[in-house]
């Protein structure tokens, strides 16, 4: 094997450098002609000299390749001061046990001069590096630092990434992050930085920047119904986790897909005019196209799809056929769009990538996605710069089949009175096909067969993937992803609804953690309804007082309104009294009249029921489970509740992680109190944990959509909230304290009723003065009743 050698005049850097890995002689005078190019004397010597120290470091020879190759180029973008700053967060890495990291780091280090481009930025970027190692790298005993951080080199992995979603302080939120709650678990903390878990991919979205979907999806709704006569629901996905197969825009049967954010477009500087209508326009820096634009070109290119394609048999079209026949008919909806709504030419062209005609080397490419691009743009832009004789013959076939359909269309508007409505018969998708099948077939090459094709400005982002312009007569693969349900194997269990996601409050750093909290709802198992049939009887005399008590609160029909200037009927006593007044010169009291109006209950109820493993326990001075006298106490207040006629539902809650909070349905708002109730209510049990804020919040999702002027949420609890995964028990405390102010704000108002004697230590810190303390937990049948009614009076 024939041994690289050095140039005269490169030797002496050679030597300086005093290398000894084998990879790095040969890329040495490519490397360092580079950065004498870009260099100045001063920034040559010290790329020698930190080359030198990365060679000698004990990391292989990895890291001086990497500095050697990349090092001129990111030193044009930051400037060459920025280095001593670079080489001082390599050395911290090196004195710690955080070596791995510096290959990663290094070799993210072009993707970060880009995307940050100044020193300035690149300091404070640094500075984020540095606090996350320190912070994460831990020791034994706590003196020297013994294990490397387990996510800092997954951090540098997807930092293209990051900078390129996030700015520096979303970067720096989205790192706090991670640090503060995962800094004890390594494991956990390499799914976050490696963006695998789903609170690392929720903070994410919450730091992006862009116009977000979720922000305007009510506004694009009404576009797509008032401008489209359309409808669906838009349903968001994210492409900023697949790097390599990113995802496009789609619709099936469930929905439009789209992207979850669009930042507004800004073509490159320097690009070639557009053209609009046949004029010049503005130079392409000047055409910026704002994110709700590029999610209304999305609309209108499927809405266009939805309308004017039909689907046709693929079976026939080979791959490239295929290919073709999508981007014409692309072409086409998007004509028929610019039809109706003219002004979607200045988004489509700012939007359309323009392929330069000689970027593709067809010695070495398949140029067939290059070509279709060129076609597409020709047609969109008829002052389009090629020269291409087959892509300007079909751009111009493309058009006399359009005007043809457009005239017969026409002729028949003037006939129908229905202008523009059989425009998708006269130009069909089926003769777009064929259109592109014979440009396939005319400008067909060699070289399309390579397998590396050129893919540069040929993606034009607005488009959809097309899956609904193709039917299939045998099945295959490619059509298992479209519209066919997905079929259940045998054996395989259908699982329960997919779990509600919850925030969470962080009461030491003030803010929420997204999607923290995981609550999976169900029906609660039915058991025995008598058994709460025998629990009534056992409290008839109680039941005998509550009923005089709710005759008394129970609506009555009519309550008379007296002394009304206004009124339905006159209020003879009142009259008299202001009659005589008259008679004797005083002045009369003008309120004569009365109305009348119906007294009515409009309160809604919600129970909420704690039903944690220390309900198993059994009750002071008494035989039974505080469970046992709680199903009592429930069912009494059921009764009296039904008997009010006020609507209510009852749930129980458990928890075992925030992972896992179950919420399980007694009875809706819907059902009565009959024996299907009575038997969820029989087969309660208690076990796990109490996680109050997440169920609080739940609850309130279906008691706010109750119509009443009153909506009160009762819950019932033996404890503080506590979970096994909560380290700090301060935590759901103030999470349920933050549960309470929210719901407060949603017009719902909470009130507990605790179990435990020692609750006075933290009940009054998440209800205020909203609460009640049972001390002798045997009375609970008898004062739970009771006390709703004093509430609802």
């Amino acid at each position: 094997m024939e041994t690289a050698t050095i140039p005269a005049e490169l030797e002496a850097y050679w030597k300086q450098l005093d290398c000894g890995f084998p990879r790095v002689k040969p890329v040495f005078a490519d490397c360092m002609r580079e950065a004498l190019a870009k260099l100045s004397k001063q920034g040559v010597e010290a790329y020698i000299e930190n080359a030198r120290f990365l060679g000698k470091m004990g990391r292989g020879a990895e890291p001086i390749l990497i500095f050697l190759e990349e090092w001129p180029a990111a030193a044009k973008t930051l400037g060459e001061n920025a280095l001593p700053a670079i080489m001082e967060c390599i050395h911290r890495m090196w004195k710690s046990p955080n070596g791995n990291a510096i290959k990663p780091f290094l070799q993210s280090l072009p993707a970060t001069a880009r995307r940050l481009q100044s020193p300035g930025l690149l300091r404070d970027y640094l500075d984020i590096v540095l606090d996350f190692m320190e912070r994460t790298t831990s020791s034994i005993h706590g003196i020297h630092q013994t294990f490397p951080s387990p996510g800092l080199p997954e951090f540098f992995k997807k930092i293209p990434l990051l900078l390129g979603q996030l700015s520096l302080e979303g970067l720096k939120n989205w790192v706090e992050y991670g640090v503060r709650y995962y800094k004890d678990h390594p494991d956990r903390q390499i799914d976050y930085f490696s963006l695998q878990s789903a609170d690392s991919r929720a903070v994410l979205q919450r730091e992006r920047h862009g116009t977000l979907l979720v922000d305007n999806e009510r506004k694009l709704d009404m576009y797509l119904r008032g401008l489209w006569r359309d409808e669906d629901q838009l349903i968001p996905y994210s492409g900023a986790f697949d790097e390599l197969r990113k995802p496009i825009p789609y619709y099936d049967k469930l929905g439009i897909r789209l992207p979850d954010v669009y930042d507004d477009f800004i073509p490159s500087v320097g690009c070639t005019p557009c053209t609009i209508f046949g004029a010049r326009s503005a130079p392409y820096e000047a055409q910026r196209i704002s994110g709700i634009d590029r999610y209304r070109a999305i609309l209108a290119h499927i809405a266009g799809h939805r309308r004017w394609t039909t689907a046709i048999f693929a079976d026939n079209f080979a791959p490239f056929q295929r290919m073709a026949a999508e981007f014409l008919e692309d072409s086409r909806v998007e004509y028929l769009a610019m039809r109706e709504y003219p002004g979607l030419r200045r988004i489509f062209m700012a939007l359309h990538p323009i392929p330069a005609e000689d970027a593709c080397d067809p010695e070495l490419e398949s140029g067939v996605r290059h070509r279709l691009t060129m076609l597409s743009r020709a047609i969109l832009d008829p002052r389009h710069p090629y020269k291409n004789p087959h892509v300007v013959e079909f751009a111009q076939r493309f058009h006399m089949l359009m005007q043809q359909g457009d005239m017969i269309t026409n002729d028949l508007a003037v006939v129908s009175g229905q202008p523009s409505q059989m425009a998708s018969s006269l130009s069909s998708t089926q003769e777009i096909a064929d259109l592109a099948v014979a440009f396939v077939a005319k400008a067909r090459r060699q070289s399309d067969q390579l397998a590396k094709m050129y893919f540069k400005d040929t993606v034009v982002d607005y488009r959809d993937d097309n899956r609904q312009m193709w039917k299939f007569i045998e099945e295959g693969d490619e059509e298992e992803a479209f519209d066919e349900p997905r079929k259940i194997e045998p054996g395989e269990e259908l699982k329960g609804l997919p779990p509600r996601h919850y925030h969470e409050w962080d009461y030491q750093n003030q803010s929420y953690r997204p999607d923290w909290v995981s609550v999976y709802e169900g029906l609660h198992p039915s058991g025995n309804a008598s058994d709460i049939d025998k629990l009534l009887a056992k409290h008839a005399g109680l039941a005998k007082r509550l009923k005089k008590m709710l005759d008394l609160l129970k609506p009555q029909d009519k309550v008379r309104i007296r002394y009304q200037e206004d009124g339905s009927e006159l209020d003879l006593d009142v009259a008299l009294r202001s009659l005589i007044d008259y008679k004797s010169g005083a002045t009369p009291d003008p309120r004569i009249n009365m109305s009348h109006k119906t007294s009515g209950r409009n309160i809604a109820v919600m129970l909420l029921l704690d039903l944690s493993e220390s309900l198993n326990e059994k009750a002071a001075g008494c035989d039974q489970t505080i469970l046992e006298l709680s199903q009592e106490a429930v069912s009494l207040l059921a009764w009296a509740i039904e008997k009010l006629g006020d609507p209510f539902a009852i749930a129980g809650f458990r928890s075992n992680t925030r992972h896992d909070v179950r919420y399980l349905h007694i009875k809706g708002y819907s059902e009565h109190w009959d024996d299907q109730v009575k038997g969820r209510l029989a087969a309660m049990e208690a076990n796990y944990s109490t996680r109050m804020g997440a169920a609080m919040r739940h609850a309130a999702h279906y008691l706010e959509q109750q119509q009443a002027d009153k909506k009160l949420m009762l819950i019932l609890t033996d404890g503080e909230p506590s979970d096994i995964d909560s380290k700090n028990g301060r935590l759901l405390i103030e999470d349920a304290r933050q549960a309470v102010k929210e719901l407060d704000r949603q017009g719902i108002y909470t009130y507990c009723i605790n179990l435990d004697h020692k609750a006075d230590e933290y009940v009054a810190d998440i209800f205020g003065k909203q609460y009640t303390i049972i001390d002798r937990v045997a009375q609970l049948p008898e004062k739970l009743p009771t006390l709703f009614l004093a509430l609802t009076k």
